[in-house]
């Protein structure tokens, strides 16, 4: 009995743990590139949209077309752009046609959809320096709007590290409560902040209203999405603590929260201080990640896989993109990885990083169906489809969707609970060998 007892302990933790078996599959872009990469072994990976500049964030359009943002390059400019990705084909898995939307824009990150209670569509475009909404009709190619409201603005302090100017990037996501929340990152690699509504979230309304610093101290949170109750967002730490540390972290975000930064920080999901820059008190008070990525890995777009159909390597897990460290010769990230809290990170998708080569830096993850996402490489510009072999993606221009509204868009498992089925799945599986093993 002794020995049952051992295996089962032993048993379960392993499973858990199993790393999902990827196989390479060589991928030959429109530009003559070719070469491979690995992807879990039920998944195929297909260039679905090429040509673009630095791809970043997705969204869903009401009338079922997918934008995609482009901030053009790595620098400060003003040659962003939307695209409408068209003319999608289930079979091949490539979109038809990547018409351009809006030009002209100053990096823009990220774009969501919102129908205010008069029913009315409405575009959000997050720009460093401000955030503009139109009004959006359905099947347009061009915004039909011409005279963009500006609800809010934000620190536009370009690149220059002379006047503190560094993160350039701001992310929308819309809350099942009717907020709208916008993340802003810091002017620096470590510093104390002058404006409160840098290294944070902002909530306010969908107008611009009763705009609020919704959590602080966090550095720079790229990725950013609600699911049913809960604001999650991806977090990059500072890069001053050497190559081993901080985290880079991933939280559930609390109203009212201070996540530390710049007086504190994530090591191996534990608080720790910073060396110089004390505050009285020290950490106390200092909400810990919900999980965490290597150090210098950049943690950027993710989305959440609670469907009971899905496949078991992203069921009850968050796909996350790690763009990869800013130095390569660090290697750490450039790859898809899936995350469950209180689980080791399993490699869904590698290879974007080969002999010193990077081949590409994911950016955004987008989730179509339990079975198949979509997800931008900024350093190719390509959009690539992930999907189990077998199955055709339900991506098409007659697939409408609802834009976010205040409603119970809860999903099937909460996020906070993601990876408690596999534990009880494995530990039920493992009950039945030692049956088979004692019978």
């Amino acid at each position: 009995m002794r020995h049952i007892v051992a295996l089962l302990i032993v048993f379960v933790p392993l499973a858990v743990m199993a790393q999902p078996r990827l196989l390479p599959q060589k991928i030959t872009l429109k530009n003559g590139k070719s070469f491979n990469l690995n992807v879990a072994a039920d998944f195929e990976i297909i260039p679905a949209a090429e040509g673009l500049k630095r791809a970043r964030f997705f969204a869903k359009a009401p009338d079922g077309r997918i934008f995609v943002t482009d901030m053009y390059n790595l620098a400060d400019n003003k040659r962003g752009t939307i695209y409408i990705l068209d003319r999608f084909d289930p079979k091949t898995g490539k979109f038809g046609a990547v018409k351009t939307y809006l030009t002209s824009l100053h990096n823009p990150n990220s774009v969501q959809f919102y129908r205010d209670s008069n029913g009315q569509d409405w575009l959000y475009i997050a720009e460093t320096g401000k955030l503009t909404r139109r009004k959006f009709n359905a099947g347009e190619e061009k915004p039909s709007d011409s005279n963009p409201q500006t609800i809010a603005t934000f620190p536009d302090y370009g690149l220059s590290y002379k006047y503190g100017g560094w993160h350039l990037t701001r992310t929308i996501a819309f809350g099942t409560n009717g907020k709208m929340y916008v993340s802003v990152g810091s002017s620096c690699n470590s510093c104390v902040e002058k404006d409160e509504v840098r290294a944070a979230i902002l909530e306010m309304n969908p107008d611009g209203s009763e705009q609020r610093v919704f959590a602080k101290g966090l550095r720079n949170a790229v990725g950013l999405r609600w699911y049913g109750k809960f604001l999650f967002a991806t977090n990059q730490g500072s890069d001053h603590l050497g190559l081993q540390r901080p985290d880079e972290t991933f939280y559930a975000v609390k109203d009212g929260a201070d996540y530390g930064w710049p007086y504190c920080h994530s090591s191996n999901g534990r608080i720790i201080a910073d060396p110089k820059i004390k505050r009285p008190g020290a950490c106390e008070g200092v909400t810990a990640p919900y999980s965490y990525f290597p150090a210098r890995s950049s943690a950027l777009g993710f989305d959440y896989f609670d469907d009971a159909d899905a496949p078991d390597s992203i069921k009850g897990g968050f796909v996350v993109a790690l763009h990869g460290s800013t130095n390569k010769v660090i290697g750490r990230g450039y790859k898809l990885v899936v995350m469950r809290k209180g689980e080791p990170l399993q490699d869904f998708l590698s290879g974007f990083l080969q002999a010193g080569k990077v081949l590409g830096r994911p950016c955004d993850v987008f989730k179509l169906d339990p079975n198949s996402f979509l997800f931008t490489d900024d350093y190719s510009g390509v959009v690539y489809l992930v999907r189990k072999k077998g199955t055709l993606t339900p991506v098409s221009d007659s697939n409408p969707v609802e834009p976010p509204v205040p409603a119970d868009q809860s999903p099937a498992t909460i996020p906070e609970n993601a990876g408690s089925k596999t534990c009880l799945a494995l530990f039920i599986f493992a009950a039945a060998m030692l049956g088979r093993f004692t019978s």
